[in-house]
């Protein structure tokens, strides 16, 4: 059974990645796991709290790993383990889905070069933030969800197309009726 490694931080937005962890594990049947930097509790944007399963020298030791997803939250700076195990990641053609501002992540990390993708952070919010913009915003699409290979990035606000976008890429619902049902359950107003 693979496994999905998700990168948690402080103040990660935990609602746009719920959808997309609980029919990873309940419908793919695949192993998800936390990593964060450290072992210590970290509280998402919603208030939780949540204890990473790995650190990063952890991670990187295992062998079975099927993608990694980014939720979103604030701009922030990035250690060298988590550029190092994208760089593996990306390397291994594995899985890189990131949502809102997940993917500042992979630009610092030198994915988005050569890459198509979205993201909600705009060049004015970095402008307010005065950090160095860690975009190649010629390669921005404005759309809600972006997959370029095995690259996937999305706006905050797109939380379930990225879901959906996630399940296509990981073969999570062999039957396509079954899929279409969910989201007209879940979108369906």
């Amino acid at each position: 059974m693979g496994k999905i490694i998700c990168f948690i931080s402080d103040e990660f937005a935990d609602f746009e990645i719920t959808l997309a962890l609980h029919k990873i594990r309940n419908v793919g049947k695949k192993d998800v796991l936390t990593v964060g930097y450290s072992e210590e509790a970290i509280v998402s944007e919603s208030g939780l709290t949540y204890k990473p399963d790995l650190v990063f020298h952890e991670a990187m030791a295992l062998n079975d790993i099927e993608g990694l997803l980014i939720p979103g939250g604030p701009i922030r700076n990035q250690k060298q383990e988590l550029t190092d195990f994208i760089i593996k990641l990306d390397e291994e053609s594995k899985m890189l889905a990131t949502i809102c501002n997940g993917p500042q992540y992979l630009g610092r990390a030198g994915l988005l070069q050569n890459r198509r993708f979205t993201t909600s952070c705009s060049v004015e919010r970095i402008t307010q933030l005065h950090v160095e913009d860690p975009f190649p915003r010629d390669n921005y699409v404005d759309k809600r969800v972006v997959r370029d290979g095995h690259v996937l990035t999305a706006k905050g606000r797109a939380f379930v197309d990225f879901s959906f976008e996630i399940f296509d890429y990981l073969g999570i619902y062999a039957d396509e009726n079954e899929k279409r049902e969910l989201f007209r359950d879940i979108m369906d107003r």
